[in-house]
């Protein structure tokens, strides 16, 4: 179990998308795979709800007590089917969308216009462009919503890069 989330990231994170699996049926923590199935407003609901969420439909498949293995473990262990979306359930890039839920979850009971400050933005001005209040928490959010605001911080720090304003730069076509 060590190792299952990090693996689970990693498989969410495969380029292209989709991926090469059709599916995966893989065994957690129950702890673990309550935060992969989890939904907005949901006491379980995270940063790894919105991954798993954002690519993949995710389902409960099993759940196993400790009884069932030898030797017996201290912890409850669940199977999570993950199907991966032909397309992301919203568009955003991968990268923007991990910074963007790693900092609106990190403070999880601050304010959004509080926990989005550590991406180095001006966090209401993130927010204004997604169409989000400022004052809900990032467990309100839906997955589209998180898609909306990684979008927002791509625009505002491509706006702010270095490069623009430099002479011919200024011309070339967006990436």
């Amino acid at each position: 179990y060590a190792i299952a989330t990090a693996l689970l990231v990693r498989w969410l994170g495969a380029e292209p998308w989709p991926p090469w699996y059709e599916g995966l049926w893989l065994m957690f923590q129950r702890e673990v795979g309550a935060r992969i199935i989890a939904r907005p407003g949901e006491k379980a609901y995270g940063r790894l709800a919105v991954l798993a969420a954002w690519r993949a439909r995710a389902r409960l498949r099993l759940a196993l007590p400790p009884e069932a293995f030898v030797p017996k473990p201290k912890v409850s262990s669940v199977v999570v089917e993950l199907i991966p979306r032909q397309k992301p359930l919203a568009p955003c890039r991968l990268e923007a969308l991990a910074k963007v839920t790693a900092a609106a979850f990190g403070q999880r009971r601050k304010m959004l216009r509080s926990s989005l400050r550590q991406l180095g933005v001006d966090a209401l001005a993130l927010l204004e462009a997604a169409g989000i209040e400022p004052s809900l928490r990032a467990e309100q959010l839906s997955v589209a919503e998180f898609a909306a605001l990684a979008r927002a911080f791509d625009a505002i720090t491509r706006a702010n890069s270095p490069a623009q304003g430099r002479g011919q730069e200024q011309n070339q076509e967006p990436e």
